[in-house]
């Protein structure tokens, strides 16, 4: 069996424009609040329930002034201590882009064989010259088709099965009726 080849006359690029996705990602700078730790509403409860207790006298009124005073104390102590400074924090956030590019997706290709002209299309350029395959044709008559009955189906029933019933028991009944000198069986 001989290899036999073509002339190529022209291979052009088939182009298609592909999707691909690329990961995009920045960084950015946020200011991240941080919360007030407590420790100036706590020192500042702590003094001015002292000099409540201190200043309040007997009984209810010494309580009422050491309440008074935690409570004032807390506020003006929360106020000293004041906001902390905001803290800058780099975060980093990606996202998912599509990109479109052009691609080579195959060649096509018109060559010459045997003094006529064909045109294929082809997954890479395949040079100067084109492999061609021939496949022989057949010149003499073909044998007539032969027809067969189609297979018959055959279906088959499941057997019925029967039970016997069984005889219906014989029941007796005992009852003791009792008198003076015994029992009575009906």
């Amino acid at each position: 069996m001989a290899q036999e080849f073509g002339k190529v006359l022209s291979s052009i690029p088939v182009i298609q424009q592909v999707a691909v996705p690329r990961q995009v990602c920045t960084t950015q700078q946020v200011e991240v609040q941080r919360p007030n730790t407590g420790a100036g509403a706590a020192i500042g409860a702590i003094a001015g329930a002292a000099l409540g207790d201190a200043s309040g006298g007997h009984g209810a009124a010494r309580a009422a002034a050491t309440m008074i005073g935690a409570i004032g104390g807390a506020v003006v102590g929360n106020n000293i201590e004041g906001q902390p400074t905001p803290q800058v924090r780099d975060v980093q956030r990606c996202s998912t882009q599509m990109n479109y590019e052009n691609r080579v997706v195959g060649y096509r290709v018109e060559y010459e064989y045997a003094g006529k002209r064909y045109s294929a299309q082809m997954p890479q350029d395949p040079g100067p010259t084109v492999q061609v395959q021939i496949t022989p044709v057949s010149t003499g008559s073909s044998p007539a088709p032969v027809y067969a009955p189609p297979a018959p189906v055959i279906v088959t029933a499941p057997e019925a099965v029967y039970y016997e019933r069984p005889n219906n028991p014989q029941i007796s009944v005992d009852i003791g009726v009792g008198g003076y000198g015994g029992r009575r069986r009906w």
